[in-house]
């Protein structure tokens, strides 16, 4: 079977800054990682395929430096990658980012399973998706914890709920995206890494996509970010000392004062 995985270069949170003059995000020196939950879906992938047999291709958008998240990607295991870079790209909202994958995706051509982490760290919108797989007119299958079975041209597979889980059924070919619960990634191989090292990524823009350039990119976007900024403090902090006992009358006291309670 062929299975794609959906995956994006984001910048590694722990490092990322804020222009407070511009109020954007300072990029420059800030290093990249592959999105934290699409190392699960990479890995629940190269599980299907060891356990079925057949192929798996990871896909991403993204400016020419998203290609080192396809090598790390082949690294794991992956055994084919595509990365979908245009000019006409840039500025993109989840709508116009779908958009572009499904089209990549119908030039790849005939797939069973589509998978992707259930959210990306820097948006955090969790739409792309299910917004890829309503353009490609698949089923689509959220906060997936467990793939239980693989039949013919249907899938079971147990969804995360807030309570327990739902047994699902769908039919193949569907896109999920998957919790970090459904497994433990992988690190890279050193076979892996030789053949990341010598990799070739395929590139396809938008004409190779047969794109509609006006749905691509900022142009393309039905949102807009005007601006992104820190939130300010809010009010004045105070640190209790004391034991529980003191510190809980404190606070009982300071809330009757601000008529709270």
């Amino acid at each position: 079977m062929h299975i794609i995985v959906l995956v994006k270069q984001v910048p590694d949170t722990s490092e990322v800054k804020i222009n407070r003059e511009t109020n954007t995000l300072i990029r420059d020196g800030v290093p990249s990682i592959i999105n934290p939950y699409d190392m699960y879906a990479i890995e629940e992938a190269l599980r299907i395929r060891e356990k079925y047999s057949g192929k798996v291709t990871a896909f991403t958008m993204g400016p020419p430096q998203a290609a080192e998240a396809l090598k790390e990607a082949v690294a794991l295991g992956v055994d084919d990658v595509v990365l979908l870079s245009d000019r006409s790209f840039a500025g993109a909202d989840t709508w116009a980012t779908s958009y572009a994958l499904s089209q990549g995706i119908k030039k790849l051509g005939a797939f069973d399973l589509i998978i992707a982490g259930k959210q990306a760290i820097d948006g955090d919108t969790a739409q792309v998706g299910p917004e890829t797989a309503d353009m490609l007119g698949i089923p689509f299958i959220a906060y997936i914890k467990k793939i239980e079975q693989i039949e013919g041209k249907k899938m079971v597979a147990e969804r995360l709920m807030d309570e327990g889980h739902d047994v699902v059924e769908t039919s193949l070919p569907a896109l999920i995206t998957v919790v970090k619960e459904i497994n433990q990634p992988r690190v890279p191989s050193l076979k892996g890494k030789m053949k990341a090292k010598n990799l070739k990524v395929t590139t396809w823009n938008a004409k190779d996509i047969n794109a509609d350039e006006n749905k691509c990119g900022l142009k393309g976007s039905p949102t807009k970010v005007v601006r992104i900024f820190p939130p300010s403090p809010r009010g004045q902090r105070e640190i209790l000392t004391g034991n529980m006992e003191d510190q809980i009358t404190t606070v009982v006291r300071k809330l009757k004062e601000q008529s709270l309670i």
